[in-house]
């Protein structure tokens, strides 16, 4: 499966955490809410929510639109497919969300990964958080350090445009400093006496113990 199909999964596995959900509904709330997938179609979300009923991770059931008018028996609008999570998918979502690996921090894993950061434990999400600081934090290296090799040799609006990337990088290395800071408060507060979980170095390339099987299956 590729990386955006694993993503995609866990998106899914997410929303109908919450609720049952119809196709045309999980497209809108992965279009609206979820910013890695304002274009997903249709083509790529029933694939998707097939292998899931395949897996055992989602069921699928027919529901009539409205009810039948009293009395008439006539029928009404075709019934549509609506999709509700099972034990083993809440299961399987909760694993896949406990992965803090190097997968978790790229750009789209990390979106869907802190849009259901309330039903993952404080350890996990600073784990996470951290990692993607650490990640963006070397991106800025390379990059001041290619803009000063270049400098000489850039146009202006090229140069323009790296110094907006780098900007916006070092504005979301400062939102998430201050989201660590939040999590390791909140967690002295509800764990008084107890230090919060220890920033863990990330070796570069090498995943953590924890999210073996992930990176193994973005592999795949």
């Amino acid at each position: 499966m590729s990386r955006r199909g694993a993503i995609l999964e866990l998106a899914i596995l997410g929303l109908l955490h919450d609720q049952p959900l119809h196709g045309y509904e999980l497209r809108k709330q992965l279009s609206g809410v979820l910013g890695a997938f304002r274009a997903v179609s249709f083509g790529s979300l029933y694939p998707a929510l097939r292998s899931l009923v395949e897996r055992g991770w989602i069921t699928e059931r027919s529901a009539s639109d409205h009810e039948h008018m009293a009395g008439g028996g006539l029928g009404g609008k075709r019934s549509r497919i609506t999709y509700e999570l099972t034990a083993e998918g809440k299961e399987q979502f909760q694993t896949l969300m406990s992965q803090t690996g190097p997968a978790s921090w790229e750009d789209e894993n990390f979106d869907v990964h802190f849009a259901f950061f309330g039903r993952a434990s404080s350890d996990v999400r600073l784990r996470i958080l951290e990692g993607r600081r650490s990640r963006l934090e070397e991106r800025l290296d390379a990059s001041r350090e290619q803009s000063r090799q270049r400098r000489e040799r850039t146009d202006k609006y090229t140069a323009e445009l790296h110094r907006h990337g780098l900007e916006s990088t070092e504005r979301e290395v400062r939102w998430l400093s201050e989201l660590i800071e939040t999590e390791r408060s909140a967690y002295r507060t509800t764990n008084p006496g107890t230090a919060a979980p220890a920033e863990q170095p990330v070796a570069e390339g090498l995943p953590e113990q924890s999210s073996g099987r992930s990176e193994k299956s973005d592999k795949e």
